[in-house]
């Protein structure tokens, strides 16, 4: 596996999930591989009876995570909603490693999902040669999931048209798939459920249905409010990363993940972090995985490129990626920051020089 770029979060955390199922003696939903306490201190991050220390999966409130896992022991299918860079997919993922074991029964949503690969295809060589049978049948993951009581995650449910969308419905309120060309039906197997996440920030999107609405448990994903909690979790996930890529981490990482922040806020946020001046806002989002991108990024720079020092140079082409999306609008906007706010700080004239620079 030491080839593979990413990792399944099962793979990565086994001996944390490991550690977790030998000390977890509460009671585990029929299905599930952990109790719902353990996995809240696994996303959470804690300690297990035998001292084995575990990471945080999610920085944020922890009622949210429980919420989220209390929806997931019932027949309520859980949907993660939120803006882009909340951190969904990645506590989706976690969710369904640490309940079925296994988080790679994933459907992409996107434009041109269809009901075949949302229900079930069909292997068209077998189907005209024998007509239709199980085996010519094709499972999707809903339906692999279904059939071994696991968890299905949809990614980005509201890219996916909602005629398409409105093919759950029978699946989240019955628990089970008519195959009508087969004269039967698939039911699921205790265990099973749904994890969707979504967000309405983005272009070319689709409003749910209200019958579909009616069959999740919304939980909202914020972004942090918190400058240092903001700043925890984006050192946290670049080291992380770092390590992964092979990339070294230089001793200002810290100190330049607090300085992007605070463009990312204060850009986001419309004002400057003292409150005292309004700023226009760009379209871009300025996430957290926004944030953890651009240092990613200018940790790359660094190594190739700037002899292992992190700086503004190699950071600011990628600040102005996150930020410029509308090559009109977005532009003003920075430049306005640039003159009106960068420009007077001491300590951010490298940024001001760079960007000014680029514009």
């Amino acid at each position: 596996m030491s080839d593979i770029l990413r990792r399944p979060a099962e793979v990565t955390t086994a001996d944390e999930l490991a550690a977790l199922k030998a000390a977890d003696d509460r009671p585990r939903p029929t299905g599930w591989m952990l109790s719902p306490q353990a996995v809240v201190t696994y996303l959470m991050g804690g300690r297990t009876a035998d001292g084995t220390e575990i990471g945080a999966k999610y920085v944020g409130d922890r009622r949210i995570i429980e919420t989220a896992v209390a929806t997931l022991a019932t027949d309520r299918a859980l949907l993660l909603l939120g803006v882009p860079g909340t951190a969904k997919s990645w506590v989706s993922e976690h969710l369904a490693a640490a309940i079925s074991g296994d988080s790679t029964l994933l459907i992409q949503c996107t434009a041109g999902t269809d009901e075949n690969q949302v229900r079930y295809g069909w292997n068209y060589a077998r189907l005209l040669a024998h007509g239709p049978s199980r085996e010519a049948l094709v499972p999707t993951p809903l339906l692999r999931a279904m059939e071994n009581g696991k968890l299905c995650r949809l990614e980005e449910l509201t890219r996916m048209g909602s005629d398409v969308q409105d093919t759950l419905i029978t699946v989240l309120s019955e628990k089970m798939l008519p195959i009508p060309e087969l004269n039967t039906s698939v039911y699921a197997t205790r265990g099973f459920n749904v994890i969707a996440t979504a967000n309405d920030r983005d272009k070319g999107v689709n409003d749910l249905s209200a019958a579909l609405k009616r069959r999740f448990n919304v939980v909202v994903l914020p972004l942090p409010n918190d400058m240092e909690q903001e700043i925890a979790i984006v050192a946290r996930r670049v080291a992380e990363s770092a390590a992964a890529l092979e990339l070294p981490a230089p001793k200002n990482v810290a100190e330049e993940v607090a300085r992007v922040l605070s463009i990312f806020r204060e850009l986001r946020g419309g004002e400057t972090l003292d409150g005292k001046t309004t700023l226009k806002t760009p379209s871009s989002t300025l996430s957290t995985a926004e944030a953890i991108a651009v240092m990613i990024g200018g940790l790359s720079h660094a190594a190739f490129f700037n002899d292992g020092i992190l700086s503004a140079e190699g950071l600011a082409p990628n600040v102005l990626g996150a930020v410029v999306k509308d090559p009109v609008q977005d532009r003003a906007v920075l430049a306005e920051y640039l003159e009106t706010v960068l420009r007077q700080r001491r300590d951010y004239a490298d940024y001001y020089a760079t960007l000014t620079e680029l514009l």
